[in-house]
């Protein structure tokens, strides 16, 4: 074989080689980090998937193979913030000898900062649109995850108080639970405080109303919960 038909014959498996060899996919965490920082960047949503692809270069299948849209990608954003804290929270080896009350300030916080470290994404998430329920939908996974943590927290008992919650009260806890976050969540949003400590103590004081609530003296609890929303919002 001549020098011509070897230097050829090499090129043509370069070739083979090239184009047989597996393009690395992008993960879902990946996708993440594209939209996140792309609706930052332009301080608007991609139009569609094909607009979103091409901007950060990358095959509609490749996203199509993780997300059936972009309401699907956003929910998803929201549903890894939980399991972030999920994580992190039930890594605490101490964390299961914790009353309910403390588990539920522990979940409130972590939340809180995992949100602080992401704020910008949802300050803009949350206030796209002018109806704060439509915003309300890229949280739907994100709440059944959020509920189905608080029911398996009631399931363990460790106080008279958890008792309580798991014999009596356990469907409107955890229904309470999820509204109580949203509470937070609105205050926390408008929240200007440094290190956002106001939100610090506006958790602790709702979780304390909570779980006076199941005892027979919650009015002092509600009154001063209800009178520090007044001063922050009102004076």
């Amino acid at each position: 074989m001549s020098t011509f038909t070897i230097k050829k014959f090499n090129q043509k498996m370069a070739t083979i080689k090239k184009t047989t060899t597996k393009k690395k996919l992008v993960s879902d965490d990946q996708i993440v980090s594209m939209y996140m920082d792309q609706v930052l960047q332009n301080n608007a949503e991609p139009k569609n998937v094909y607009l979103f692809c091409q901007e950060n270069k990358i095959l509609e299948t490749e996203f199509y193979a993780l997300y059936g849209s972009i309401e699907a990608l956003k929910q998803d954003i929201w549903v890894k913030f939980f399991e972030n804290v999920k994580n992190t929270v039930e890594s605490d080896e101490n964390y299961l000898t914790y009353s309910n009350k403390n588990k539920l300030l522990t979940l409130y916080f972590s939340l809180i900062e995992i949100l602080t470290l992401n704020r910008s994404y949802v300050v803009f998430a949350l206030k796209e649109e002018k109806n704060m329920l439509k915003n309300l939908q890229q949280l739907k996974s994100f709440r059944n995850h959020f509920k189905s943590f608080i029911v398996d927290m009631t399931d363990t008992q460790t106080s008279e108080e958890d008792f309580k919650v798991n014999k009596v009260l356990k469907p409107l806890y955890v229904e309470g639970a999820w509204v109580e976050f949203l509470f937070i969540l609105k205050f926390w949003l408008e929240d200007t405080s440094k290190g956002f400590e106001k939100t610090d103590v506006m958790i602790e004081k709702a979780v304390k109303a909570t779980f006076d609530v199941l005892d027979t003296t919650p009015l002092d609890s509600l009154l001063d919960l209800g009178k520090f929303v007044w001063k922050e919002k009102f004076n």
